[in-house]
């Protein structure tokens, strides 16, 4: 079936029209249509399965005991994990949804009979810092909505927040244990709340999460549809996520999560499957009552509960605008913790006795999605082996793949290529070579264990909360972490030098030592660039600085002013002054903002006509500061990837600058 390799000109000669059909048709194809999602899908997965084929058949020995066949079937086991996702996530992306016509409909009838429905809104909050926390409560204060209440459901009792509720005019609400976690602060919140007056809607917040002033004017109408039990939005930030922020990429690469919420949620709407993501969701109350309340028995219990309502008959409907904005995870710890916790849950509810692979209320494509989901986990591990294989080669002389350079060139390099292609294409610039590796390498060892673990202990964990806020003025060093990295860094660097200078160095290599020595070579630069991210850089800013460019006047010494405003926090702004305008350091200023408001603050340093000031306010003040920065969608992180700002940013960090 699988004829020789050929020359290697001839070989590199295929691989180059390869790259030009992809680029052809990423030029070519629209992926907002169906058919073009299907034909270059159809193309990126012939060329998988065909790849998986010569794998099979060429690429591995006769199975027996020995400690090369347990190796090489055990990275093929896991490599074809990561294939079948592969190809399930190109049958979840043929479809697609865009409900922002049919809120625009419901909303104009909404606003033209005024019967909007009622919502309480339960804000969840653990151990959030008020700087973290109020954000959230004053923004759904603020809310453009005629039918509201507010609930802070606060599971570590603290006074000083209760107090902080009533200053600010929303409730309060509490409980002796936290038994269940989340799930159960919320049904607590469920059952305080209930009685004549409960609203038949409830709006759900993380406690790091500020709704933009439309977001009920544009969910509450999708209830129309009798079918829908959850309404369920992007989550957003305002601030870059530790890789971003390590690799000095903020400006030019997504957040990991940007594909799931931009490109795999609508797609798994479209087939009736999207999902809960655990804040900026509405739901109904009396769905969640028949249900039995907000499931407890898996840490998920966002993704949980959308499976319940599914099983019950009612989906939950993704609306892919931004109307809420969050604090993305700001150090490792946290981020690697985060999704942990994710994978934890995942694996929790495919546990379950009510596990949608098992039970009867789902249809044939909502069991393959969750299985999609369940394997999205599942292939983290095949990052390690990816990692190791080069190293195992060298050091024990057992090879991953039984073939040569022109062989891998021949029929592996053509799959890659397409499959990065499609990638890029179907996600509209959302991932990159390299810095999605790299990204899922910072969890895989934290997926591995929590994996194994669950082999044997996948309950009576208890939720880890994500940590919000603190110090973030200093270098720190993640010793854990770099640890590991720097050992796969290690281990590929010495089975590079091994290869050229170890005792049993060959003399000339062959082609199968040159895979492998290639290999190595890019297992290294992958450890490397996440041996960066284990340094993390210090966050500038207590409060995150927003651009605005926005005109702006300004009052110093007894003369007015226009400027530009080009950032904009709680604490600080900074202000491009004209050229004839002379302010002293020190000196007073008044600015007045485009939205009416007028702030004052000192300035305290300048540098190119760019002045920065501090701002002086009074607490009113400060909080119609934080409606006005937070009430509305901001563009603070990068809309697509660039490659080139990337490897900008990786550059100048292993260079040692910021």
């Amino acid at each position: 079936m699988f004829e020789a390799s050929g020359d290697t000109l001839s070989i590199l000669l295929f691989d180059l029209g390869m790259l030009g059909l992809a680029a052809f048709m990423m030029l070519l194809l629209d992926p907002r249509r169906f058919l073009d999602r299907a034909l270059f899908g159809g193309f990126t997965a012939a060329l998988i399965v065909a790849y998986v084929c010569w794998r099979w058949t060429q690429t591995l020995l006769p199975p027996d005991w020995s400690a090369t066949t347990l190796w090489q079937y055990s990275y093929f086991g896991f490599e074809l994990i990561s294939i079948v996702y592969t190809l399930l996530s190109i049958v979840v992306l043929l479809r697609t949804s865009d409900h922002s016509a049919l809120a625009d409909r419901e909303e104009a009838k909404l606003t033209a009979s005024g019967a909007w429905p009622a919502v309480d809104i339960f804000i969840c909050t653990y151990n959030e810092p008020i700087d973290v926390l109020e954000k959230s409560i004053l923004l759904a204060r603020a809310m453009d909505y005629p039918a509201k209440r507010i609930f802070v459901l606060d599971d570590t009792r603290r006074g000083w927040l209760k107090d902080y509720c009533a200053d600010v005019g929303v409730f309060y609400i509490t409980r002796p244990k936290n038994e269940w976690a989340k799930a159960g602060n919320l049904n607590n919140g469920l059952r305080v709340t209930e009685g004549p007056d409960a609203s038949p809607l409830i709006l759900v917040l993380d406690a790091d999460f500020a709704p933009h002033a439309n977001f009920l004017r544009r969910t509450v109408g999708l209830f129309r549809d009798p079918r829908v039990g959850l309404v369920q939005t992007p989550q957003l930030y305002f601030n870059a996520d530790p890789v971003q922020h390590n690799l000095g990429a903020s400006k030019s690469w997504i957040d990991d999560q940007r594909v799931f919420f931009d490109i795999f949620q609508p797609a798994k709407d479209a087939w009736d499957s999207a999902f809960c993501v655990g804040t900026s969701f509405v739901v109904r109350r009396d769905r969640v009552n028949e249900i039995g309340g907000f499931p407890y028995e898996a840490v998920s219990e966002d993704l949980n509960l959308s499976y319940t309502l599914l099983r019950h008959g009612y989906v939950t409907r993704w609306l892919n605008e931004s109307l809420s904005v969050g604090l993305a995870a700001e150090g490792l710890p946290e981020y690697i913790t985060q999704r942990a916790r994710w994978c934890l849950g995942t694996i929790q509810v495919a546990l379950l006795k009510t596990s949608p692979m098992i039970v009867s209320g789902y249809t044939f494509m909502q069991r393959v999605q969750f299985f999609h989901g369940v394997l999205s986990w599942l292939c983290k591990p095949f990052m390690l082996f990816m990692l190791l294989a080069p190293a195992v080669y060298w050091f024990f002389d057992i090879p991953a793949f039984d073939v040569d350079y022109e062989a891998f060139l021949r029929y592996a390099i053509p799959a890659l290529i397409v499959f990065y292609a499609h990638g890029m294409w179907i996600t509209r610039r959302r991932t990159l070579p390299l810095m999605m590796e790299v990204t899922h390498m910072m969890s895989a060892v934290a997926v591995t264990w929590t994996l194994i673990t669950c082999c044997y202990r996948p309950f009576g964990r208890p939720f880890k909360v994500t940590d919000k806020g603190g110090d973030r003025s200093r270098i720190i060093v993640r010793w854990d972490l770099l640890w590991t990295f720097g050992g796969f860094l290690a281990i590929s660097l010495g089975a590079i030098f091994w290869s050229l200078f170890g005792p049993a160095a060959p003399s000339e290599l062959s082609p199968v030592d040159l895979l492998n020595l290639v290999w190595a070579g890019c297992s290294a630069i992958l450890s490397a660039v996440a041996c960066l991210v284990c340094f993390e850089r210090p966050r500038a800013h207590r409060e995150e600085l927003f651009e605005t460019n926005q005109p702006i006047r300004i009052r110093a010494d007894g003369r007015t002013a226009t400027g530009v405003l080009e950032h904009l926090s709680t604490v600080e702004a900074r202000i491009r002054l004209p050229r004839d305008v002379k302010v002293a350091k020190d000196a007073s200023i008044d600015l007045a903002l485009p939205g009416g408001q007028i702030i004052s603050g000192t300035l305290t340093a300048i540098k190119k006509r760019v002045a920065r000031v501090a701002l002086i306010l009074a607490e009113q003040e400060r909080r119609d500061l934080v409606v006005a920065l937070y009430s509305a969608p901001n563009h603070n992180l990068p809309l697509n990837a660039s490659f080139s700002g990337s490897l900008s940013g990786i550059f100048s960090r292993s260079l040692g600058q910021d």
